[in-house]
């Protein structure tokens, strides 16, 4: 089944080549569960009010990788210390519209609530549109505690450099939506500055923007299928990459009133 689900892309591609099928792997016709990062935000924060300790799990990059993203799934859920998880882009491998169903339904069998970002392989083809019905806009956040989580888009090769990628409007309004100069603040983005896929021309203009957040924590990115932990622009933010699913680990973040706790877990 699930050596199937990795050739049908190419299946569909020649069937439809061949006009046997009137059918198309980028239809975009959804069924089943719309709207999770909303819905799974509102969870997290009901969740999480007013708590000091929080711990949440990253993945990211599970993209082919189904029989991995469903042994995460299990051996996560036999704990009972992890309050969401958050995966950093990339749930497609090809925009394909079955693929992201396929992934939301693994992904959907976790105990906790859940949210994704968007990845530059999830805006292949007519990947966008089915990432936001889905899952929802590319860019949003949510709050955990007293930790706010600003999620972007950071794919701006995939966009052309015809949009503003990253949305600096967008982050001015989380800035000024903090309810508390006590709140932290963690930016979340599938590809983190100086990679193929941002806008490097605004590469120290957007360091320099998400520094005005007070208490800013820290940042995650993804894109790179490998562990990092870099201080980027040397300004002590750091930046935080976990590898793709099929390396077999995850990142474990645990928030106090003060500092956090960060560590692998390998499976």
């Amino acid at each position: 089944m699930i050596e199937t689900r990795k050739l049908l892309p190419f299946l569909l591609l020649f069937f439809t080549s061949c006009s046997a099928f009137d059918y198309s792997p980028y239809d975009g016709l959804v069924k089943g569960e719309i709207g999770i990062n909303n819905k799974n935000s509102a969870l997290i924060e009901r969740n999480c009010s007013k708590r000091d300790t929080i711990r949440f799990a990253v993945i990211s990059d599970t993209q082919r990788w189904y029989d991995d993203t469903q042994d995460f799934v299990r051996i996560l859920n036999k704990r009972n210390d992890i309050d969401f998880v958050l995966h950093g882009g990339d749930i497609s491998d090809f925009g394909v519209t079955k693929e992201f169903l396929w992934q939301r339904d693994i992904l959907n069998e976790l105990k906790m609530p859940y949210v994704v970002l968007l990845g530059n392989h999830d805006c292949l083809g007519g990947g966008k549109e089915v990432f936001t019905k889905v899952f929802g806009n590319p860019n949003f956040s949510f709050k955990a505690g007293h930790t706010k989580f600003i999620c972007l888009n950071t794919n701006a090769l995939e966009y052309d450099y015809s949009n503003p990628i990253p949305d600096f409007n967008f982050i001015d309004s989380q800035l000024d939506s903090l309810a508390s100069s006590d709140d932290k603040t963690i930016f979340a983005m599938h590809a983190r500055p100086y990679s193929d896929q941002f806008n490097n021309n605004v590469a120290k203009i957007f360091e320099k923007d998400i520094c005005r957040f007070p208490n800013l924590q820290f940042c995650l990115s993804a894109h790179d299928h490998q562990i990092e932990a870099d201080n980027l622009f040397g300004d002590g933010v750091m930046y935080y990459a976990s590898a793709n699913i099929a390396k077999r680990s995850y990142l474990v973040f645990t928030l106090y009133k003060k500092g956090y706790k960060y560590e692998v877990v390998e499976f």
